[in-house]
């Protein structure tokens, strides 16, 4: 399987036919790229309506909102600041707080000896 390299060097026989190929490809490949893009065009404004819905739906949601949530029933026996929360639930027995005693002076701590 020897090249001839003189077949290489002259020029090609001419035919008089000429070979055209659009560029924009056949008809059926122009009508395939027409419904694409009429597809992406219609999903963008799907989503850019489906968007616009939501925002003013959460606009209005956020108007219909209370700014600040007040309570609705006034809370009864507020807990002093001191006071112990599970003591209060009952969750552990009440004891005797010896703050408690200090502060109503009948403790009967007496004063530390140095």
């Amino acid at each position: 399987m020897a090249i001839d390299l003189s077949s290489l060097i002259r020029p090609a026989p001419r035919d008089n036919t000429v070979i055209s190929a659009p560029l924009a490809g056949t008809r059926n490949q122009a009508v395939q790229r027409l419904q694409i893009g009429l597809f992406g065009l219609g999903a963008m404004v799907l989503l850019v309506g489906l968007a616009n819905i939501i925002v003013t739906n959460s606009r209005e949601n956020e108007a219909k909102v209370v700014p600040e949530a007040a309570p609705t029933v006034a809370a009864e026996g507020r807990a002093e600041p001191g006071s112990d929360p599970l003591a209060g639930a009952g969750v552990v027995p009440d004891l005797p707080d010896a703050r408690a005693g200090a502060r109503t002076g009948a403790g009967n701590a007496s004063a530390p000896r140095p």
